[in-house]
């Protein structure tokens, strides 16, 4: 669809150019324009939607952690069985295999969209408005647990996807202006002060997992 719009307006350029009597030149002017505003408004709503669909993934992610929120009896059963059961096996902790899930499907999406679409302005626009959704969507998420602490599985699975999602979009060219926005910082400090009260509380059990230096390679985490 996105390379239907971007052929759309090569030919409309092709078109509009072509010479014509002087009479003719302003209808075909406003037509041209007229054609230019409905091929960027279309554009503008593909990249809505599709932003809105990555969006749902996200929060069906964000739904799941929900919960291991604190005073939930899904959250005290679940800290008093794997403490328990640790003394004997190796229990594997709930919560990363969702964030690697993520980053995953992340990763693929943004590695098919640069294949698939041939105009680069389209691709930067959509990745700064899948950017800057996610974060939003994160940050109410904190926000709404503001007088909660967050659960050792939550925090670390949002200090996974938080950092990769930054890394992996600055990657894909989104610029630090839109990477680190007032959003960003708000995740990061929210995150990072969880991480302090969690290292005292749990005793290390975030196990490396870390809110420093989010744009640098974690290669023990990948």
């Amino acid at each position: 669809m996105f390379n239907v719009m971007v052929d759309a307006k090569a030919q409309s350029t092709k078109l509009c150019s072509m010479e014509m009597g002087q009479e003719f030149a302003k209808e075909w002017h406003q037509y041209h324009s007229k054609i230019d505003e409905l091929i960027e408004e279309t554009v503008k709503e593909m990249i809505t939607l599709l932003v809105a669909k990555f969006v749902t993934i996200l929060e069906g992610v964000l739904a799941k952690l929900s919960r291991y929120d604190e005073g939930t009896l899904f959250s005290s059963f679940l800290s008093f069985t794997v403490k328990a059961a640790s003394k004997y096996v190796d229990v594997p902790k709930p919560g990363m295999d969702v964030a690697d899930a993520y980053v995953t499907f992340v990763r693929h999406s943004q590695d098919v969209l640069r294949d698939k679409v041939n105009e680069e302005m389209y691709i930067e626009r959509l990745f700064d408005q899948w950017y800057n959704s996610s974060m939003n969507v994160i940050c109410t998420w904190l926000t709404d647990r503001m007088d909660l602490q967050l659960h050792i599985y939550q925090l670390k699975t949002l200090i996974r996807m938080v950092k990769k999602t930054y890394r992996d979009f600055r990657l894909q060219g989104v610029l630090d202006s839109t990477l680190n926005s007032k959003t960003y910082d708000t995740i990061r400090n929210r995150l990072t002060v969880e991480e302090a009260t969690a290292s005292v509380s749990e005793g290390g059990g975030l196990q490396g997992i870390t809110m420093k230096d989010s744009d640098e390679e974690d290669e023990e985490d990948d």
